[in-house]
């Protein structure tokens, strides 16, 4: 079994992203970020979905993005809710973590080196997305040039680094059908950026609203648990 890091947030892509690299026969290490997310409900979510995919490790690292702020979901900033489609598809918002991505990659290389792993997996979208800089395609062949340049198995060419992105391409409906297809519980995930204390989804941010979506195109109830609604 080829071995792979596997970003895990807990949330649906992810999940969706894990349940496929199980599928193809990876052995997946996880590797979840503590980082001052003011939904770190979503780390209890990564632990549930971790451990019914009986992953390989699964580790969570601490990092504070609180110290440099500049996010709603990392300042005190109101997270933006109920906002049109067509803003969704424009812009960048202020749920936006500067340079979180390249973090989150950059430690998911320091461990694939250490496992001699070639394969990193990231749950990002490009097109059913909140215009997040670090979710296009030109990102993550620029990560990918950069990672091969920096390790030292991949300027030695004995392991060359892979960033995997199986749902670059895909809307969130075809996520959903994706993940159904693999059998994916969807109750075990959490996409909320605004939780309640008890872990029900606020429905109304960015992130609640393409989920919902996504469910409804494909055509099968949303599982989630959602304030005030269900």
């Amino acid at each position: 079994m080829p071995t792979a890091v596997l970003l895990l947030s807990g949330g649906l892509d992810s999940t969706t992203m894990l349940a496929y690299a199980v599928d193809k026969g990876f052995d997946v290490h996880a590797l979840t970020f503590r980082y001052g997310q003011r939904h770190a409900a979503e780390i209890d979510a990564a632990r549930r979905v971790a451990k019914a995919y009986r992953v390989r490790d699964h580790v969570v690292v601490d990092i504070d993005l609180r110290t440099f702020g500049g996010s709603a979901l990392t300042a005190d900033i109101d997270v933006p809710k109920d906002r049109p489609d067509a803003d969704l598809a424009a812009g960048i918002p202020i749920t936006y973590v500067p340079a979180r991505n390249t973090i989150f990659l950059s430690f998911g290389l320091a461990w694939s080196e250490v496992l001699g792993a070639s394969d990193i997996f990231i749950g990002v979208n490009a097109l059913d997305y909140s215009g997040y800089p670090d979710c296009r395609p030109e990102y993550v062949a620029a990560f990918q040039r950069m990672a091969n340049l920096a390790t030292k198995g991949g300027v030695e060419g004995t392991l060359p680094v892979r960033i995997q992105t199986p749902l670059l391409q895909l809307t969130k409906r075809q996520i959903v059908e994706l993940g159904l297809s693999l059998g994916v519980d969807y109750t075990l995930t959490l996409s909320c950026y605004d939780p309640s204390d008890d872990g029900r989804a606020c429905g109304h941010c960015d992130s609640c609203q393409l989920r919902r979506r996504g469910f409804s195109e494909a055509g099968v109830a949303d599982p989630t648990r959602y304030v005030g609604i269900d």
